[in-house]
């Protein structure tokens, strides 16, 4: 196998950048998540879970700055005075646009108040369920994200990288012919070439460990996907359900995995990629 693509997304939620090389340290790929939106009414660092029009904003890095684009083609950096403002109207909501800080500055971190006091109807609106689809097995998840909406001292909803193949794009594309299963939906830090292997591979790999180039990763869960699958990104990629539908139906609620890194180096497309045990 081999490394086919490496994403980063500098602001959380909105649509990010596939480049050719990067640099991964324990919290992930450098550049990644740098900035987030926050909610300034109800509290909290808030993605497309919430606010779901952030997966039609695109955001890169140029020439050391983050650039943000809306749809409508309007463009500004994050560090834009005006940025907060932009945004407000855009979303429909009074926000703003903040760095990433210190892991002890745990008041950015920490949750803001949830949409609905009925904890149910809270997790099923985030994870996209219907009455009669179950929720995920929320234990693999870090403990701290009960209290935090990310691990202090990152913008990732739970763990530095989620990886996929190209097997699992192929095999969604033939499950789901109707729809775009494209990349930029799943939003994955790594895709492997997994050539000709069927299926999802990645699910065999939980608990193995893996060297891309010079990173040696653990691979600790497959990751349980979330409403923002079903999202709108573009005119091109219309909101589709049908997608999460298919995930929870027939993949355990799964697609790709969740890894940590054990070993920090550089990545580069096209690096060999192998199971270590």
């Amino acid at each position: 196998m081999e490394l086919e693509q490496i994403w980063t997304y500098p602001v959380k939620s909105m649509i990010g950048q596939r480049v050719r090389s990067a640099d991964i340290t324990t919290t992930g790929l450098v550049g990644d998540r740098r900035w987030a939106v926050r909610d300034e009414v109800r509290g909290g660092i808030r993605g497309a879970k919430k606010f779901a029009a952030l997966m039609r904003a695109e955001a890169i890095e140029l020439d050391g700055r983050i650039r943000i684009t809306l749809p409508d083609g309007a463009e500004f950096d994050a560090d834009d005075p005006s940025a907060a403002e932009q945004l407000t109207r855009f979303l429909g909501s009074p926000v703003s646009l903040l760095p990433l800080p210190d892991a002890t500055d745990l008041d950015h971190f920490r949750r803001g108040a949830p949409d609905s006091d009925d904890i149910m109807v809270e997790l099923r609106s985030i994870f996209g369920r219907e009455e009669d689809e179950p929720l995920p097995d929320l234990s693999i998840f870090p403990p701290e994200i009960i209290e935090f909406e990310a691990p202090p001292g990152t913008h990732h909803d739970a763990f530095p990288l989620m990886i996929m193949t190209t097997s699992a794009l192929r095999s969604l594309a033939a499950a789901l012919p109707d729809s775009a299963p494209d990349v930029r939906r799943f939003r994955p830090s790594i895709l492997i070439d997994s050539d000709d292997l069927p299926g999802h591979p990645e699910f065999e790999w939980v608990g193995r460990r893996m060297r891309i180039g010079s990173v040696e990763v653990a691979i600790g869960a497959a990751c349980p996907r979330c409403v923002m699958v079903t999202r709108e990104i573009s005119d091109g990629l219309p909101a589709d359900r049908s997608i999460l539908r298919h995930i929870v139906r027939d993949l355990d609620q799964n697609l790709g995995v969740y890894a940590t890194v054990i070993t920090p180096g550089a990545i580069e497309e096209g690096d060999s990629v192998t199971l270590l045990d």
